[in-house]
């Protein structure tokens, strides 16, 4: 992963787009297989997944925020 330097909203704008976008062809599509398909497990890990990959991006945006002691 690439180090981007966030120096005012439009620069974050774009970052949480560009995250949001390989989120989404990652995780998305893997739970928009699994939806299609009707299989209720595949379902589920497919949704913890694109959660945790939403949750993974917040992350590394507040890591950023948060000065290092």
């Amino acid at each position: 992963m690439d180090t981007v330097s966030i120096d005012n909203r439009g620069d974050f704008g774009l970052w949480a787009i560009e995250r949001a976008k390989a989120i989404i062809a990652e995780e998305g599509s893997e739970l928009a297989i699994a939806s299609r398909d009707g299989d209720q497990d595949a379902i589920r890990e497919a949704a913890n997944n694109l959660g945790a990959a939403i949750s993974a991006a917040l992350l590394e945006v507040y890591d950023g925020l948060v000065p290092e002691e």
